[in-house]
Parts: C-alpha cells; structure tokens; sequence
C-alpha cells in the first residue's frame, strides 16, 4: 500500500464554515476547521469576522444551541436568529413572562405547523443560500 500511494495514512477532513450574505451571495466570513469541530460552536469565529452589522442569522437544526443565540445576542443584539427549533424542544421556563427568540418559534410551530413557521420566518431563504454554494 505504501508503494503504490505513498502512504498509510488517511487524508484528514476538513470543514470549511461560511458567512455569505443573503441578498447579495458573497462570503462575508470563513472559519477552516478539522472534522471534529461542529458548526454551532463556529457562529462566534465567524461572528467575530464580519465585519459591518448583521441582521439575521439562518442556519439548520445543528444550530440550534444556547451558545449560538448568546453569541449573536453578544455581539448583534438585534439581529434575528432563524433555526428550526428541534422537535422535541419543550420552551424555556421563561417563555411566558420573556419569551425569547426560540420560544417564539415553538409558538410559531406549534401554531402553524412546520411548513407555516418556514415560511412565515423566511426560513427557506437558507435553501437559496446553499443553493449559491452549490453553483
């Protein structure tokens, strides 16, 4: 095997986590990792490297994590944060005295379904986006 490759080990992975801008498709922000970081521990690097204000953040159910809704409180308190929700994500203990950001999407989803809560939160802006990437 080593003749004939050169060598016995194996290539290492890594992953590449992108910011790009919704409206325009540019990359905004990059962070280059091996295999074993996941994407939501990646929001406050890439957070860290855009530069100017952000107005939402749409990621997957990966990014659904405490961490990435107090990055993006941190550092843009006003921005948006567009991740489905889990499904079985119960709301927090505060949701009926200071909702926060997820807690609306449970409400959402639990009122209109899925489907509803994708469209009414412009969720499936993400798909375009990733569709940008693809190209």
């Amino acid at each position: 095997m080593e003749e004939k490759h050169g060598s016995k080990r194996r290539r290492a992975w890594r992953m590449l986590h992108l910011a790009t801008d919704a409206d325009t498709g540019q990359i905004v922000a990059s962070v280059l990792t091996g295999r074993d970081a996941d994407d939501g521990s990646q929001v406050g690097p890439l957070l860290d490297r855009v530069d100017g204000s952000v107005a939402s953040l749409s990621g997957d159910g990966a990014y659904d994590r405490d961490d990435v809704y107090v990055a993006m409180a941190a550092r843009h308190p006003g921005a948006a944060v567009v991740v489905p929700p889990r499904a079985n994500a119960v709301p927090s203990a505060a949701a009926e005295t200071a909702p926060t950001q997820r807690d609306e999407h449970l409400r959402c989803i639990a009122e209109r379904g899925r489907i509803g809560w994708q469209r009414a939160s412009g969720y499936n802006w993400r798909a375009l986006v990733e569709a940008d990437i693809s190209r």
